[in-house]
C-alpha cells in the first residue's frame, strides 16, 4: 500500500460522518448521535543495498458523547456521561485519601 493511499483513507475516515451518526426520528423528535473521534496515522519507506521497503499504519479510536435532540421547540444538547472516567477518577481520590490517612496516622505514631 502506498503512503500517499494510506493517508488519503485515514482522512476520509475521519470524517464528519464518523463523529455525527445517522440521525433517526420517533414522535416527532429527532436524535443525532455524537462521538468524540481521534485518530492518527504513519509511514515510512527506505532503501538499502538489498532492495525497498516500506510501511505504514492507521488507528481510530471513537466514543459516544451525546446526542443532539431536535424537537418543536428546538434543540439540546444530552451529553453520555463516560462512566469510566467517573470510576477513574474516584479510585484517584481513593488512593489519595488512603496515602494522606497513612501519612497522617504515621506522624501521630512517631510524636507519641
Amino acid at each position: 500500500m502506498d503512503v500517499q493511499q494510506l493517508i488519503a483513507e485515514a482522512r476520509d475516515a475521519m470524517t464528519a460522518r464518523r463523529v455525527y451518526g445517522d440521525p433517526y426520528e420517533r414522535g416527532g423528535v429527532t436524535i443525532i448521535p455524537a462521538a468524540a473521534v481521534r485518530g492518527g496515522s504513519g509511514g515510512g519507506g527506505g532503501s538499502n543495498a538489498e532492495g525497498e521497503g516500506g510501511g505504514g499504519g492507521f488507528g481510530l479510536a471513537a466514543r459516544p458523547v451525546g446526542a443532539w435532540v431536535i424537537t418543536d421547540e428546538g434543540a439540546t444538547w444530552k451529553p453520555s456521561p463516560d462512566v469510566n472516567r467517573i470510576v477513574l477518577g474516584g479510585q484517584l481520590i481513593g488512593l489519595a485519601a488512603v496515602i494522606f490517612i497513612g501519612r497522617v496516622l504515621l506522624a501521630r505514631a512517631r510524636h507519641a
